[in-house]
């Protein structure tokens, strides 16, 4: 007789991309089932159409499988480009010279080609340093004429159409939300995307102005998303305490990041961005490349699988899957053998819960609830913690801390429980909106029971608030032990 495989549990989330690779129905519930907890639509490829129905079978794979999960709509940003060539790629030789020509429609050549950020040369100096397809291509500006930008090239090789700029330091100034940005989150707002993804802020305000043009798009569904801001400019850096309080939660994007700042500079980065994250109450998602080798071969190699385990050990939401699961040869085999590493990394930890409350105080009677909870569960030996929550506020502040006792997350809205799902060490469930509070109470336990979280003589926590249903209101926390 055949048996199941037994499914990894972990805590860390996963968030997968959908593309070619991965738009199937069967596939997406194996992915799901397999951990996936976020999926990702990539606005800077297909039609607006597309990513309606990519969001349609999300929901659809949601509802078969029994796992809620959040849509995250990561908008394109500005297209910092060069333009195309005749022969589709040129060969560009160390030491020769190259002119980035904002002003050129023709298609360019080994010698020239246009640009679709017409704003470059106002941008760059002599002596600037621009990175062309992620780095591999470096070019120092010799001098600006106009409409031309004119280099030297330090380190050649194949350029082709439509790769990227990037400046070493930072400095391009081509806003963070551009005409289609601004389009495309009418599009992601249509479906309620629970999280909206912000390229290239450089500020607060940048963050603030995403927000508020979401908040409007969605105001006839009665929605607010999520917003997360992509770290992926060096001017951001500076302002990540500013950006992080303008924002739900942030994206260690680790591509454009590293082009800009030196790859040597991320991982330090990317500690420093998960530590802060967490201080703040904020989510973080890491992301770029971290399982890069699989979009072809079917097993990591051992950097990728130290990669993404340290991400776990930083204490990061979520590690992040692109071309992987878009267009790669194995999403489900890639997201299986994430969940794998991200179980064996977190079975590493050791929870320090009593230094995290050393010297903390919290003056909100909720906050104070939910760290109580925590200590409480941790000293006893919970087997499980419960938060009914409308909000979802309290489970937030819970998965700020590495407590190795699962945490559920009952609420009665839909928006809290997908919005939920990205948080680290949540289980967010849906439960009956009549219920008052000695009901609810009843059904938790159910929820524990029925999925063997619990059994007879085990003790949990939870949290609630008196009177029911006040967002905000938790007030109350109750050991209980099963009867």
């Amino acid at each position: 007789m055949s048996t199941q495989p037994r499914l990894p549990r972990h805590a860390t989330k996963i968030v997968a991309t959908l593309g070619p690779a991965s738009s199937r129905l069967d596939l997406l519930e194996q992915m799901i089932l397999h951990k996936v907890s976020v999926v990702r639509l990539n606005f800077s490829h297909g039609t607006a159409q597309d990513h309606i129905d990519r969001a349609a079978m999300v929901r659809e794979a949601a509802r078969r499988t029994g796992r809620e999960v959040a849509i995250m709509a990561d908008l394109q940003g500005p297209k910092i480009r060069v333009g195309k060539f005749a022969e589709g790629k040129v060969w560009l030789e160390p030491g020769a010279k190259f002119v980035l020509d904002a002003s050129r429609t023709e298609p360019g050549d080994v010698n020239e080609v246009g640009l679709d950020y017409k704003d470059l040369p106002r941008d760059v100096k002599a002596g600037d340093t621009l990175l062309l397809n992620d780095g591999l291509i470096v070019l120092d500006v010799t001098a600006v004429k106009g409409d031309a930008v004119h280099t030297t090239v330090r380190l050649g090789g194949e350029l082709s159409n439509n790769k990227g700029i990037n400046k070493q330091g930072g400095g391009l100034t081509a806003p963070a939300l551009t005409a289609k940005d601004m389009e495309d989150i009418k599009t992601a707002m249509s479906f309620q995307a629970d999280y909206v993804a912000v390229s290239f802020p450089k500020n607060a305000t940048d963050m603030e102005m995403a927000r508020q043009l979401c908040n409007v798009a969605a105001a006839e569904f009665g929605h607010k998303p999520g917003m997360i801001a992509k770290m992926e400019r060096a001017e951001a850096i500076p302002k990540l305490e500013d950006i992080l309080r303008a924002s739900d939660g942030i994206m260690v994007a680790r591509g454009d990041l590293a082009v800009e700042v030196g790859n040597a500079a991320v991982p330090a980065l990317q500690k420093k961005m998960i530590r802060m994250a967490r201080e703040m109450d904020k989510v973080v998602i890491t992301a770029t490349q971290m399982m890069e080798s699989m979009i072809t071969n079917p097993v990591p190699t051992r950097a990728e699988v130290s990669d993404v385990a340290n991400a776990v050990l930083d204490g990061t939401d979520a590690v992040m899957l692109s071309a992987e699961t878009a267009s790669g040869r194995y999403p489900l085999e890639t997201v299986q053998e994430m969940s794998k590493i991200c179980e064996a990394a977190e079975a590493a930890e050791d929870p320090h819960l009593d230094a995290d409350f050393s010297g903390q105080s919290y003056s909100r009677i909720d906050q104070s609830i939910a760290m109580g909870a925590l200590f409480t569960a941790h000293h006893l030996g919970a087997k499980a913690i419960v938060a009914l929550t409308e909000s979802g506020s309290t489970p937030l502040w819970m998965s700020r801390h590495r407590a190795h006792i699962p945490m559920y997350a009952l609420t009665s809205r839909l928006s809290t429980q997908r919005k939920m799902a990205l948080y680290r060490n949540v289980r967010p469930l849906l439960m009956d909106s009549e219920s008052d509070r000695d009901t609810a109470l009843m059904q938790a336990e159910a929820h524990l029971k029925k999925r063997g979280i619990v059994q007879t003589g085990d003790v949990y926590a939870i949290t609630c608030g008196e009177p029911m249903g006040a967002p905000g209101g938790t007030n109350m926390l109750k050991i209980c032990r099963v009867g």
